[in-house]
């Protein structure tokens, strides 16, 4: 998984006042500016996922409506907070690392006669939120997922001298109690924006503690995910990524009450003004129906790039992981989507060396990527998760044969996503221009197929969805020209 740094922009209820004032034509009187309290300054670190990094925009409005203002280092924020991931025992490590360096710059932060809060948020707080607290005493908040809409409440009472754990499942919808961002704030975000539609999982694979961190699988209502793509689009948002840990389990009712599927949401949303290009992710091959597959068919603004985990290709290992399909049933799901829409690119997660896989098991998923094909992919070492049947399986493989296993793996999907890139050289598309590059009148873009694209855009703007034409392939990129 990625690691990426967030920080809170919004600004302050003093600046916001003032700002308002400039907008209806009067000066803010000085005694007012004087007077105003100096903002408090926070630092939000996010690990893992997208749905994480979702998650800490939404904390960040939150803290906004308390006058939060975003700093760029933790020795500059009197709140530090670390949004974590616990998909697997690096990502839980490296927040222990962390929150000791935190230990000691609040050490010295009080020895200067300064108070700096920290919290931790996230997947790592709700699995281990007891044990944080007896292992990190610097640490004066725990927040899981489902209630990071209590953070204001959660740091009122730390400011009261109390040590807060707050990881129960909150009875309320979260997402009722958190407020919206102003538009500048959304605009700031940039083009494209993550909304979650759906939470947790019952699927129980035996490797994953997702079930244990989020919960049972719970869908947002039709009527709030349509006006949250609404309030987005009007900010200037043209794409949107739909979020869940098995998104494509969303279901709800419309108007009439008829049941509804993601494909039924996705044809709502590409209805809204606006929004040019649909996205979601993470899907589960055990949940993708006809209709899903349709609207790969019907739906002009769903791009055609599918994120469909399958994690081996050894149906003794997918019975042990509790995966409920067999490695041809997915080859034949890929098929037919493909006899769909022909130009659709596949993503997939893979985990070796999970307790008992053989050479053979291990063969057997070398040969589904190659018939398969991917165009990019996520391969891991198996990763002992406590808590989660797969810890308590026999003959856990050693380290240096995941190691091994792991980087064949590797070359083969590395191999596969370069001849994909160097496929594309040629190809005509439409790119939807996202941030200025390196270079003078440069824009960067991401392909129909989620690869950044680099182009020469003078006379376009970010936001501007243009006719490119590919050029050349890099390592981690391509590059375009436009065309008239």
């Amino acid at each position: 998984m990625t690691e990426t740094t967030i920080f809170l922009a919004d600004e302050p209820a003093s600046v916001q006042s003032a700002e308002s004032a400039l907008l209806s034509g009067s000066e803010p009187l000085a005694s007012s500016r004087l007077d105003a309290p100096a903002p408090r300054k926070v630092f939000l670190k996010t690990y893992g996922c997208q749905m994480n990094v979702y998650d800490s925009e939404r904390m960040q409005d939150a803290l906004a409506r308390d006058g939060y203002e975003p700093v760029d280092s933790e020795a500059e924020a009197d709140l530090v907070l670390l949004n974590t991931c616990h998909i697997r025992e690096k990502a839980a490590e490296k927040v222990y690392s962390a929150l000791g360096r935190l230990r000691d710059l609040k050490k010295k932060k009080a020895a200067e006669g300064k108070v700096m809060t920290i919290g931790v948020a996230g997947c790592v707080a709700q699995a281990e939120g007891g044990e944080i607290l007896r292992r990190a005493p610097a640490v004066d908040l725990v927040i899981g997922p489902q209630t990071y809409h209590r953070l204001p409440e959660a740091l009122a009472r730390v400011k009261q001298g109390e040590r807060v754990l707050q990881t129960d499942y909150a009875l309320e919808d979260k997402f009722d109690h958190l407020p919206a961002p102003r538009p500048a704030v959304t605009r700031a975000r940039g083009v494209t924006a993550f909304l979650t539609v759906q939470e947790g999982c019952d699927k129980f694979c035996t490797f994953c503690v997702v079930p244990y961190t989020r919960g049972s699988e719970v869908s947002r209502p039709l009527a709030r995910i349509v006006s949250e793509a609404e309030r987005l689009a009007a900010a200037g948002v043209r794409e949107l990524t739909l979020l869940g840990q098995n998104v494509n389990a969303w279901h709800g009712l419309d108007e009439s009450g008829v049941e509804l599927g993601l494909g039924d949401l996705l044809r709502r949303l590409a209805e809204v003004p606006g929004i040019a290009r649909l996205r979601y992710t993470t899907s589960h091959p055990r949940d993708m129906d006809d209709s899903l597959i349709s609207a790969h068919r019907d739906l002009p603004a769903l791009m055609p790039y599918l994120h469909l985990p399958i994690q081996s290709g050894s149906d003794r290992i997918l019975k042990a992981m509790n995966r409920r399909h067999k490695a041809a049933d997915y080859v034949a799901l890929v098929a037919r989507i493909r006899s769909v829409r022909a130009d659709l690119a596949l993503s997939g997660d893979f985990i070796v060396g999970f307790p008992g896989e053989t050479e053979e098991d291990f063969q057997a998923t070398l040969d589904l990527v190659t018939a398969v094909g991917y165009a990019q992919a996520f391969s891991f070492k198996y990763s002992t998760r406590p808590g989660t049947p797969g810890a308590d399986l026999p003959d856990q493989v050693d380290e240096a044969v995941k190691a091994e296993r792991l980087e064949r793996l590797q070359a083969l999907l590395l191999q596969q996503q370069q001849a994909f890139a160097q496929g594309c050289i040629g190809r005509t598309i439409d790119l939807l221009l996202e941030k200025p590059g390196r270079m003078p009148g440069q824009l960067i873009g991401r392909s129909p197929w989620l690869q950044s694209v680099n182009v020469d855009a003078k006379g376009a703007e970010i936001g501007d969805i243009v006719r490119v034409r590919i050029t050349g392939a890099g390592p981690n990129s391509l590059f375009a020209d436009m065309l008239d």
